[in-house]
C-alpha cells in the first residue's frame, strides 16, 4: 500500500538535483567561473563587453588554440599530455606550403597538412607505447625536432598565403558566415560536438577513461591501450595541423614560428576546463568553455584599463580559483 509522509514529499526533487549536480560538477564549476569573469569585465568594460565586435573578435582568434584544446582533453584524460602540438602546428603548414609553391594545388595542399598532423601525432603515440618513454619527455623532444626540421627547411623565411585569398577552401575555413561570424568558430563548434560523441557517446570514449582510471584494469577488460593511445595523440597531431592552417590563412601568411604562442592557452583551455593531470577526469564542454575565458582574459584586461603585464597573473589565478571550486563542489556532491 502506497504511503505519504507529510514533510517527506520534497525528497525526490532534492535527490535528482543532487544526483544532476553529482553528475556535472565539472560543467557547473566552468560555467560559473565563467559568469564571474565576464560579469567583472562587463561590469570595468560595458562599452566593451555589451558590443558584439568583441565577441566576433573572440570567434575569430580563440580556435586558433580551442581546436587544438579539444582533442588534447582526450590525450590527458588518457593520464598522458603531448606538448609538441605548437611545432606539428608548423610542420603542417610547411606541408601545405611545399605542395602549393610546387603547383599541388589548394586541396592537395590541405591533404598534405592533414597527413603530416596525423603522421607526426602517429609518431608520438608510437613512441610512447613502443618504448615505454613518459610521454612528457617524448613531446618535448619532438617538439624540438620538428620546429628544427621546419626552420631548416624554411631558413626562417616565412611564405605568401595570398593566392588562396578568395579561393572556396579560403571561404570555408576562415570566411565569415552570413557575413558575420568567423568560419573558424563554426569548425570548433563541428570538432567539439565529433570528440564530445566520442567521448561520450562511443565505448571508445569509456575506453579513454578507463585507460586514464587504471591502465591495468583497462588492459585486464581487454582494452587496446596502446590503440587507444596512439589514436588520440595521431587526433591531437591532425587537429594541430589544422589549427595552423586557419591560423596561417587568417592572415594569408605561413612564419615559421607557428604555434609558438599558443602553448599556455591551450593547457590552461585543458586544466581550466576541469581535465585532471593524473588522468581518467576530464570533459569536452569543461575544455570548450574554459577555452574563451582563457581568450578573453588579455582583450579583457586592456578593456577593464589594466595593463598587459596582468595577463599572466590573472591567468594563474583564474586556474587555481576554478581549481578550488571544482574541488569544493565534487566534494559536495561527490
Amino acid at each position: 500500500m502506497e504511503t505519504t509522509i507529510h514533510g517527506r514529499e520534497p525528497a525526490a526533487p532534492r535527490s535528482a538535483l543532487s544526483r544532476y549536480w553529482r553528475a556535472h560538477t565539472l560543467q557547473i564549476g566552468i560555467v560559473g567561473v565563467a559568469l564571474l569573469i565576464w560579469v567583472f569585465f562587463a561590469v570595468g568594460a560595458p562599452e566593451t563587453f555589451f558590443s558584439y565586435n568583441i565577441y566576433r573578435a573572440f570567434m575569430s582568434t580563440t580556435p586558433f588554440f580551442a581546436i587544438v584544446a579539444l582533442p588534447l582533453t582526450l590525450v590527458v584524460i588518457t593520464g598522458e599530455i603531448d606538448l609538441s602540438f605548437p611545432a606539428i602546428m608548423s610542420f603542417g603548414m610547411l606541408a601545405f606550403a611545399l605542395v602549393l609553391s610546387a603547383g599541388g594545388g589548394l586541396w592537395l595542399a590541405l591533404l598534405a597538412c592533414l597527413a603530416a598532423g596525423f603522421l607526426t601525432g602517429l609518431l608520438n603515440g608510437y613512441l610512447i607505447i613502443a618504448f615505454g618513454v613518459p610521454s612528457l619527455v617524448v613531446t618535448i623532444g619532438t617538439q624540438f625536432f620538428w620546429r628544427g626540421v621546419v626552420q631548416v627547411a624554411t631558413g626562417g623565411n616565412g611564405t605568401s598565403l595570398l593566392p588562396a585569398r578568395g579561393t572556396l577552401l579560403y571561404e570555408l575555413l576562415v570566411g565569415r558566415l552570413f557575413g558575420q561570424i568567423p568560419m573558424q568558430m563554426v569548425w570548433t563548434v563541428v570538432i567539439a560536438l565529433l570528440t564530445w560523441l566520442f567521448l561520450n557517446r562511443h565505448r571508445f570514449g569509456a575506453h579513454l577513461y578507463l585507460i586514464g582510471d587504471n591502465v591495468e584494469s583497462a588492459r585486464l577488460m581487454g582494452v587496446n591501450v596502446a590503440q587507444r593511445k596512439m589514436l588520440v595523440f595521431a587526433w591531437v597531431g591532425i587537429a594541430a595541423a589544422f589549427a595552423g592552417l586557419i591560423a596561417s590563412l587568417e592572415v594569408t601568411y605561413y612564419w615559421p614560428t607557428l604555434g609558438e604562442g599558443y602553448l599556455l592557452n591551450t593547457l590552461s583551455s585543458v586544466f581550466l576546463g576541469g581535465t585532471s593531470v593524473f588522468g581518467g577526469t576530464g570533459t569536452v564542454f569543461g575544455t570548450f568553455v574554459a577555452s574563451f575565458i582563457v581568450g578573453a582574459i588579455n582583450a579583457g584586461i586592456v578593456a577593464v584599463g589594466l595593463s598587459g603585464f596582468w595577463t599572466q597573473l590573472i591567468y594563474g589565478l583564474i586556474i587555481v580559483l576554478s581549481v578550488i571550486l571544482q574541488t569544493v563542489i565534487g566534494r559536495r556532491f561527490g
